[in-house]
């Protein structure tokens, strides 16, 4: 075996050993079966709350001050995902936006994601504050989200927009009604 991938595998079992579980325990809520890969970044992370059945992909980077980040049961993220629940003050003259400090922000500044569940987010996709990304929702690698995603949609693009629906209406109803009945 090569040293490069044996070096590799090391680093995984350390980190999977170390890092995961003070990881976990920082989030605000964290269920079972959760996998946070190597290189994850975590700004605001006890305003993070994670479901049961969630990959976490390499490079996922959440930054978030004042707003919450919750994702649902069964969630998959692709490598470098990014989500940012708020943005910088332009409306102030006379002080570089560079000056400004969380407390300097209004509240409609910081929004909470939301990720309902059964969803796949791709490689390097951007949420921005305020979005809701719908039950069994897929969002396309490289996409844009700045606002709300319909279950069961497939988003992508820059900004992202509709690409098409994965199941029938009729088998949506279907989903939709064994849910009630469990």
């Amino acid at each position: 075996m090569p040293l490069y991938v044996l070096g590799k595998k090391i680093g995984r079992g350390l980190h999977r050993v170390f890092c995961e579980p003070l990881i976990k325990n920082a989030f605000a809520k964290c269920g079972s079966n959760v996998r946070v890969s190597k290189g994850c970044e975590f700004s605001g992370i006890e305003n993070i709350s994670v479901g049961n059945n969630v990959a976490l992909g390499s490079g996922l980077k959440i930054l978030t001050t004042r707003a919450r980040v919750s994702i649902g049961n069964d969630v998959m993220f692709g490598p470098n995902v990014t989500i940012i629940t708020g943005n910088h003050r332009i409306d102030i003259s006379g002080r570089p936006m560079i000056s400004l400090t969380d407390k300097d922000k209004l509240p409609e500044n910081d929004q909470d994601v939301v990720l309902e569940g059964d969803n796949w987010i791709g490689a390097n996709v951007t949420i921005l504050k305020g979005v809701r990304i719908g039950y069994g929702a897929v969002v396309a690698a490289g996409a844009l989200i700045n606002h709300d995603v319909p279950p069961f949609s497939i988003w992508g693009g820059v900004p992202a927009k509709q690409l098409k629906m994965r199941f029938s209406e009729e088998e949506i109803r279907k989903i939709v009604n064994r849910g009630e009945k469990e």
